[in-house]
């Protein structure tokens, strides 16, 4: 299925090709703060239309994860996870006709990080 979201003003669109039938929620320092709702997808399956001075990028602790956001709005429809850095997390938040509630919402321990992604690796 191919799903459409954006930023709130529009300047950052994305495209994304699966099945969103769950997210993850996050209790990390920036996470938390802004309220993302996680699905993690392979590159392949993402298309990001937006010129590149509607951008920005914060990089924060280990500088591997790319949190992007609309320079206008200020919203992050997508960024590149520290736990995959080869694959794009797309909030959920940010995709057209989707309604959290309808979810399957898992937690995650993001104010443990390194503890968390060593757990959930174990039962992949």
């Amino acid at each position: 299925m191919l799903y459409r979201g954006s930023c709130h003003c529009g300047a950052v669109a994305v495209e994304v090709e699966g099945q969103l039938r769950s997210g993850e929620l996050c209790n990390c320092s920036i996470c938390s703060k802004k309220g993302y709702l996680h699905w993690i997808v392979p590159r392949e399956n993402v298309r990001v239309v937006a010129s590149d001075d509607a951008l920005a990028c914060y990089r924060f602790n280990t500088r591997v994860a790319q949190h992007f956001f609309c320079r206008t709005c200020g919203i992050s429809p997508y960024y590149v996870p520290r736990s995959d850095p080869d694959k794009i997390d797309i909030n959920a938040r940010c995709i057209e006709g989707v309604d959290p509630e309808e979810l399957d919402v898992t937690l995650f321990d993001g104010r443990n990080w390194e503890r968390s992604v060593q757990a959930s690796r174990g039962r992949q």
